[in-house]
């Protein structure tokens, strides 16, 4: 026995060092064993002409026992000890213990002293070891030995029969039906199988034992009513019972192989068909989805708010977290699925596989190319869009604000311009009422400002196609319109006053002091509470800061305001005095303005009200730009990472082609790179959480980085798809190299002679190339011939040579194929002595699936001993390998 045979029989004995000790305190399982044992011990023994009865005692003296692995073994053991004393007979046990144990097997806890005394459960773990290495240990069923190997076997045997499902060595056995099955698919005429009833497990243990007892030669190892009587019958009694059928019918492995090899031959063929049937689908679906998808990517229907945007960028981010991912898995799959089938197709020498127009992998691919230009300019145009709504909502908000204190502050003067109170005024009230007028005038003039700003952003808004432009419009062309009466009815009234001005003599000259005064003060007040109320939107640190400059000028100034303030509330102050003074007849009111003294106090309350709350609006926007310079710097730390490393990453087309050693070291020196690479994914994955925290935060750009997340995606993406591409192109080369039989000294010399002539170091030689090496190794040939080889080694036509082809027509050139000459070896083993097989043989020896698929590709037999069912085998394997390989 070599190492791996010896290695593998202590790996296959480890789980039974124990070998179920506490199960054998069960009556039932002892019982069953004991019988089994006992029969299958004297199914040998009687080969050297004796036998035992009670299998603890006849074994004590050791004799027996060496001769029993004598027997099995077709060794001689050492010379036995003759002596009746105790220790001549542990002398004996050790000497057959010791034999076991240098056929690999590991005896645990199994001594000749317990042995020599008659201990039973010692004495059946023994028996039970010696059958588990000479009895099943050697079975081998398509790779699989032993244990596994033995329950492969029946499997195989009883997958035709119906009510038969063998998946162990104990209740799958208890109807009987199973062993009935295995006597039956050797031997048919020795049972009716059809009669035989799952309910009558009896009956069926009964006729299985007895009919392999009177023509297998198998001896009746188990009673029937144990079986049956016990809820989970004995595994290794039934195991080494099912052993003795493998090898009464053993003789029957070389027809089982012959029809395994068809098997498999039929299974490539099934394959490679259901695989360009998975391409077809694959390619068309993901056509299909990219079809539907790019009109949806490149619909440019703008919205009117900014919810309606934010909703359809929320769509596109579910399309680029949760639809597009399953499809870029999809497409990967369909290049490793059309590459593997071409390998599969080439080295059955079967034709390239060419899919239905418009679903080739260039197709595919222009497709893809097609859907990724859409989406980036999807993308540019969700953002510019929601960056347009965000400055319309911010200008029609400023547009509403200024129009509503214009508003406010016109209500009344039409009326009060159109008075005609000057006609019964006394001088004094003229005078005054001129004066008034005056002040009105620098009021006017003040706002003037004002209504060009709302003209200014209504004009604005116009140009960004604001969607209610039609309302703001027509409000603005009311304020012109009406600014426009103001100015005549202004005019028209200084006119009026001027002519009566001769009339007049007398003016209060601290009225008007104080009027000219508190107008443009009132005016300044109102400026700034329009100011610090006014809304702002910034996005960077310094915008805020600007603002925040501005609004502390703003505040130093409010000293110098608060002095005006107290000058103006003094010559009120004085007004008041002189009349209490002299007893002037005024009225209590100032007829140069409406502006009292209470109302420049609230407004200067007012404005003091608002500052600190300005401070406060400008804190907080001071302190979300600085969580999105945060953000931008979080998001740029890992960028300027992961950006290089995926470019690093991409030479992995350069490393595979220098990689040295075995392909099986290449392929697992790629997997560990692939591994390394998809470990990385939790670090994209925190990338796309930042990137999302930046959108919702509405940052649109990053001056810490020159990587955007779509740089970063499409990266990612490529180099996923090109380290599965390289993987699957080292797989093909194995199932190459495997399949031609091609050394690995032979794979090295054809890496290097492709890797010399590979001068662009790309992976691939281009067509002089090509033709360099092929004359470097020795050919000779003209533009024809060289057409002719093009065609093998480039069949999609594409101006290149990759390795794998080239290795395909190298091992081609340089190996025999033997597939035909097996196949019909194959048959001939099945056919015997005959010149055809019928469809019968076919159906009993083949899977129903395979054996359909032989029968409709074979022609009828009609030669001089034809008869009815036979199949002419030379037909079949014409149609499966041509006539030239025949």
């Amino acid at each position: 026995m070599d190492h791996y045979d010896s290695q593998q029989t202590n790996d296959y004995m480890q789980p039974e060092e124990d070998w179920d000790r506490d199960l054998l305190l069960d009556p039932a399982w002892e019982k069953q064993q004991r019988k089994t044992f006992t029969a299958w011990c004297n199914s040998h023994l009687r080969k050297a002409g004796t036998q035992i009865e009670n299998i603890e005692e006849d074994f004590r003296d050791g004799l027996k026992l060496m001769l029993l692995l004598e027997v099995i073994s077709g060794e001689r053991l050492a010379k036995p000890e003759r002596g009746k004393m105790r220790v001549h007979k542990i002398s004996n046990v050790n000497k057959a213990l010791d034999f076991i144990a240098s056929k690999g097997v590991k005896l645990v806890s199994i001594g000749a002293e317990e042995i020599v005394d008659g201990n039973v459960k010692m004495t059946l773990g023994m028996i039970w070891t010696i059958i588990l290495r000479f009895a099943i240990q050697d079975i081998s069923v398509e790779e699989t030995s032993a244990k596994e190997g033995l329950l492969l076997w029946c499997q195989r045997k009883t997958a035709p029969y119906k009510n038969v499902n063998i998946q162990n060595f104990h209740i799958s056995w208890k109807d009987g039906l199973g062993f009935c099955a295995l006597i039956h698919r050797h031997r048919p005429e020795l049972i009716d199988y059809g009669k035989l009833r799952k309910d009558d497990p009896l009956t069926n243990l009964n006729t299985a034992f007895d009919v392999a007892e009177k023509y297998l030669d198998i001896p009746k190892m188990l009673d029937a009513e144990d079986i049956v009587g016990t809820a989970r019958p004995d595994e290794k009694a039934i195991m080494t019972y099912v052993s003795s059928f493998y090898h009464a019918f053993s003789g029957a492995q070389k027809a089982e192989t012959a029809a395994n090899r068809i098997c498999k031959v039929l299974a490539v063929n099934q394959e490679n068909e259901q695989l360009m049937e998975d391409y077809e689908k694959l390619a068309s679906d993901l056509l299909e989805w990219i079809r539907r998808t790019i009109p949806w990517l490149e619909n440019r229907a703008p919205e009117n708010t900014m919810h309606a945007m934010q909703q359809k960028l929320e769509d596109f981010r579910d399309y680029r977290r949760l639809h597009k991912p399953p499809k870029v898995q999809e497409k990967c799959q369909l290049e490793i699925n059309f590459n593997t089938l071409q390998t599969k197709l080439r080295l059955s020498n079967r034709p390239a596989f060419m899919p239905s127009e418009g679903r080739m992998v260039s197709d595919i691919n222009n497709a893809w190319g097609c859907l990724e230009q859409a989406e980036k300019g999807y993308e540019e145009w969700l953002l510019n869009e929601i960056r347009r709504l965000e400055r319309l909502d911010h200008l029609a908000e400023k547009f509403r604000q200024k129009a509503s204190i214009h508003e406010a502050w016109t209500d009344g003067k039409e009326a009060m311009l159109r008075q005609k109170d000057y006609e019964t005024a006394t001088l004094s009230e003229i005078k005054a009422l001129l004066k008034k007028h005056e002040a009105f005038e620098s009021d006017l003039a003040a706002h003037q400002d004002r209504v060009e700003q709302i003209a200014a952003i209504a004009q604005e808004l116009n140009e960004l196609d604001y969607y209610d432009s039609p309302s703001v419009n027509a409000r603005c062309q009311k304020i012109c319109d009406q600014w426009d009466n103001l100015g005549a009815l202004t005019q028209k009234r200084r006119e009026a006053l001027e002519r009566t001005e001769k009339l007049l003599e007398t003016i209060d000259q601290l009225y008007l002091e104080y009027a000219k005064r508190a107008a443009p003060f009132n005016n300044w007040m109102e400026g700034a509470m329009e100011d610090l109320q006014d809304t702002f939107i910034v996005h960077t640190i310094e915008e805020i800061q600007g603002l925040t400059t501005a609004h502390e000028q703003f505040k130093a100034t409010l000293p110098d305001a608060d002095k005006e303030r107290l000058a103006i509330l003094g010559i009120h102050n004085e007004v008041s005095k002189i009349v209490q003074t002299y007893h002037v007849n005024m009225a209590g009111t100032n007829p140069y303005t409406t502006i009292t003294p209470q109302e420049i106090n609230g407004k200067w309350d007012h404005v003091r009200q608002l500052v600190p709350r300005r401070d406060q609006a400008l804190m907080e926007e001071h302190a979300r730009q600085q969580h999105n310079e945060r953000l931008r710097k979080q998001f740029a730390a890992q960028a300027n990472v992961i950006g290089p490393w995926i470019q690093t990453k991409m030479e992995i087309g350069r490393i595979s082609i220098e990689m040295h050693g075995t392909l099986e070291d290449q392929l697992s020196h790629l997997r560990q790179y692939e591994k390394s690479i998809v470990n990385y994914k939790p670090k994209i994955d925190q990338l796309e959480g930042d990137h999302q925290l930046i959108q919702e935060a509405l940052i649109f750009d990053n001056k810490h980085t020159n990587y955007t997340m779509e740089h970063i995606r499409v990266g990612w993406e490529q180099l996923l798809t090109t380290i599965a591409r390289t993987i699957n192109e080292v797989e093909n080369q194995i199932l190459t190299r495997d399949a031609k039989g091609i050394s690995q000294e032979q794979m090295n010399e054809f890496r290097a002679s492709f890797n010399h002539f590979d001068r662009k170091k790309t992976g691939m030689m281009d067509t002089d190339d090509f033709r360099a090496c092929l004359i470097s190794m020795g050919y000779n040939m003209g533009e024809a011939e060289f057409a002719r080889i093009m065609s093998i080694v480039d069949p999609n036509r594409l101006g290149v040579v990759t390795f794998q082809a080239f290795i395909d027509f190298m091992s081609r050139e340089t190996a025999d194929t033997d597939t035909a000459d097996q196949v019909m070896a194959s048959f001939k083993i099945l056919a015997g002595d005959k010149n055809y097989i019928t469809v019968d043989e076919l159906r009993r020896e083949l899977p129903p699936d395979q054996a359909e698929y032989c029968i409709a590709r074979m022609a009828p037999y009609t030669g001089p001993d034809a008869v009815p069912g036979a199949l002419d085998y030379m037909s079949f394997s014409t149609a499966l390998y041509g006539e030239s390989d025949l």
